[in-house]
């Protein structure tokens, strides 16, 4: 009985072509905009996510220094209630990484870790003619730097390889180069915490598209930084580490804090409000895009539901002719995973040809966003997923009329 089935099913889609194709256009409709919503949200996740990975490592490890002030040297000579600590003044502390070599070492020899940046961080006032500018920078190897971070894509003129070739060379912020009205070649002049002073001849600039990046932070080999400070070679600050598996850092990042007891900081944990914003826009995305599914579903439904009510005389006289009530399942139910089929199908076409549409829009000119087009992601899965949400909708929507098709009374029917 399946071929006469199809063959009802075929005369019933296109004795209403307009309730057909406006069934059709419903599913089309939602899984198109499913897929370019989700799409859209998914891109904008991606780039926040390499602009905040692009400053930070996957793991940093450092020396937490904290002062204590409730304490005092005259509390060993004098009983406690005759010392009273007024305006406390942070003793000089020493925030290198001790034995930051072997760390070092034993960290290149993980199989689980890409790269190892260990630098020197300073502030600085950087004086070019009249100008004047407050910035923070580090001494770094610019190679595991660059590997980190990606730099040799974020650089705006200049070249990484000449921080090792120019003597007191520096990259800046782009930002903080244009605030210093400073290009390749000039000299400009930085001032320690100290007072000490140096001259640095620019090699480049970089963009990371954050301002608090851009506008502040600068580059010098880290031999260089060391002498600037009066530091001898092995005085190190920080090391970044980043790693084959991102996923990894949380786990990595609490071992290696024991392991060499330090301070270390995962990418997660320094970003988890960030982590929050994307998990509230996905939550968002998929409730917004289930209600359009939702609504075709519900428009296929009612489809069904009148093309049943109009054809209930046909459903008598089929199950008059012996036609069982899982041939009238089958020739309702097939009606309504065609409609989904078919829908579902354009409706992925619909939905690729406007999320590459919406990729192909330039971004608007900002000097802080590194965007030239809309960001929009292409996975597989999102498609796939569209798909069965159509048929399943459509499916589901049709099953309820055809089963009350298939229970009519064919007596009833004729003698009403």
């Amino acid at each position: 009985m399946l071929p006469v089935n199809l063959t009802i099913v075929k005369t019933h889609l296109l004795s209403r072509k307009r309730q057909t194709v406006v069934a059709m256009l419903g599913v089309m409709f939602g899984i198109g905009m499913f897929i370019l919503l989700i799409s859209f949200m998914k891109g904008m996740n991606n780039f926040f996510q390499d602009i905040l990975l692009s400053v930070t490592p996957d793991i940093h490890i450092y020396n937490d220094v904290k002062t204590d002030y409730k304490t005092s040297v005259a509390a060993m000579y004098y009983p406690e209630s005759f010392v009273f600590l007024i305006h406390p003044r942070p003793k000089k502390t020493n925030i290198n990484i001790r034995n930051a070599s072997a760390i070092i070492q034993d960290l290149k020899s993980r199989n689980d870790v890409k790269a190892v940046s260990p630098f020197v961080s300073s502030n600085m006032l950087f004086n070019y003619g009249p100008i004047q500018l407050g910035a923070i920078v580090d001494g770094v190897d610019i190679i595991e730097e660059a590997k980190v971070f990606g730099l040799q894509n974020k650089m705006r003129f200049g070249s990484l390889q000449d921080l090792l070739t120019t003597d007191n060379g520096i990259i800046l912020g782009y930002k903080l180069a244009d605030k210093l009205h400073a290009s390749i070649g000039d000299m400009i002049t930085a001032t320690s915490p100290s007072g000490v002073q140096m001259r640095f001849r620019v090699v480049g600039a970089f963009q990371f598209g954050i301002s608090t990046v851009d506008e502040v932070r600068a580059y010098v080999s880290t031999a260089t930084l060391q002498q600037f400070l009066g530091k001898s070679s092995d005085h190190i600050t920080d090391i970044r580490v980043k790693l084959k598996d991102m996923k990894q850092a949380s786990r990595l990042s609490r071992y290696f804090s024991n392991k060499y007891n330090y301070k270390s900081d995962d990418w997660e944990t320094v970003n988890a409000s960030v982590k929050a914003g994307n998990f509230i826009r996905d939550v968002f995305t998929n409730v917004l895009t289930f209600t359009l599914l939702l609504v075709a579903g519900f428009g296929i439904y009612n489809i069904m539901n009148m093309i049943i009510a109009s054809k209930m005389k046909d459903i008598a006289i089929l199950k008059a002719q012996g036609f069982s009530k899982k041939d009238i399942l089958q020739i309702f139910l097939f009606q309504s995973l065609t409609i989904g089929v078919v829908g579902a199908a354009a409706g992925v076409i619909v939905g690729f040809g406007s999320s590459y549409g919406l990729s192909r829009i330039p971004w608007p000119e900002d000097e802080w966003v590194i965007l030239t087009h809309f960001p929009v992601t292409f996975e597989l899965k999102y498609y796939l997923l569209g798909a069965f949400y159509g048929v399943l909708t459509t499916g589901l929507a049709g099953l309820m009329p055809a089963l009350k098709a298939a229970k009519t009374d064919p007596v009833t029917i004729l003698r009403g």
